[in-house]
């Protein structure tokens, strides 16, 4: 705790991803966040919390359906977009009206945010726009010295980031897909929660290009992936695909299983792309997972790893 009260940055483990650990409430602490990521300071924060009842702390005018929602899934991979409280500055939000909240569902993550008594700014623990960590490992390679602990509380069990959902409007809705299906949602609050496409509020892992990994990522249909793949292969290019163990690939073909089952998908994803990095590729080819389930992350994931990327990235 000495760490993070004088101050510091720690890398602690989620049922997510590993996330990049500073005092919510120490700016200073935060900034050294953004820029170890290399983050752009109008890209919001989500705050961690060490139980629900500390909503009313960082929150205002906090609807029915937000209490609803954290008693079914808090502890858990869910954030909550509510309006803020003078708590929660302008180094976390981006310099919005609105916080994004959770309680995350790692015993770890939890023993340091019920030491530390308040609220952790968290996000993944790898530089900006790159693939997330799912392990501690993963943390090192990414972030080497620049953190000043990480703890090792074993791999990630979701494997993708939380569900956003946007309740500081009427309507809830789904600001980023995550490691809590949509039907899951919809079956407690009894109504539609629609993806938002464009809102304007910003959070995390919103940008068209994020979650990518150094190759090139194309994304197909399974049934087109083997002719994709010897086509490019045939232009000279080191190619690999990313698909169900099931998929029939010509042989010598480099490839990333993923389960077929949504959540199997989810949890394996990050580690097949930092795989298809080691393996040196200049171009994955993606099959496109079914959108039910934990596949509309996957889904989302993938689209934005494919996206156009700035230069340098």
């Amino acid at each position: 705790m000495e760490i993070l009260r004088s101050g510091g940055v720690i890398a602690l483990p989620t049922e997510t991803v590993y996330g990049l650990a500073a005092n919510a409430e120490d700016e200073l602490a935060v900034r050294r966040v953004f820029a170890i990521k290399g983050r752009p300071a109008t890209h919001p924060l989500i705050v961690h919390l060490p139980q629900a009842e500390a909503l009313t702390a960082w929150a205002r005018d906090i609807p029915p359906e937000a209490w609803t929602l954290a008693a079914a899934f808090w502890p858990g991979p869910l954030t909550l977009v509510l309006r803020r409280t003078p708590r929660a500055t302008d180094a976390v939000t981006g310099g919005q009206d609105t916080v994004a909240l959770r309680v995350p569902h790692h015993p770890l993550a939890l023993a340091v945010l019920s030491a530390l008594g308040g609220g952790l700014a968290a996000p993944s623990a790898n530089r900006f726009g790159r693939v997330s960590p799912t392990t501690a490992d993963h943390v090192r390679e990414d972030l080497g010295n620049e953190v000043d602990l990480v703890l090792d509380g074993g791999p990630c069990t979701v494997g993708v980031e939380s569900t956003i959902v946007d309740l500081s409007s009427e309507d809830p809705a789904i600001l980023r897909p995550g490691g809590l299906a949509a039907e899951e949602l919809e079956r407690v609050l009894g109504r539609p929660v629609p993806v938002r496409a464009a809102s304007s509020v910003r959070v995390s892992g919103s940008l068209a290009s994020h979650y990518a990994p150094r190759a090139g990522v194309m994304l197909v249909e399974a049934a087109d992936a083997a002719a994709r793949a010897q086509a490019l292969r045939a232009q000279g290019l080191r190619v690999g695909v990313l698909g169900p163990a099931t998929l029939a690939l010509p042989p010598g073909l480099p490839r990333f299983d993923i389960p077929e089952d949504p959540a199997g998908a989810a949890h394996d994803l990050y580690l097949r792309l930092r795989e298809a990095d080691l393996a040196g590729l200049d171009l994955l080819i993606a099959c496109l997972p079914t959108a039910r389930g934990l596949g509309l992350a996957v889904r989302d994931r993938l689209a934005r790893a494919a996206a156009p990327r700035s230069p340098g990235t």
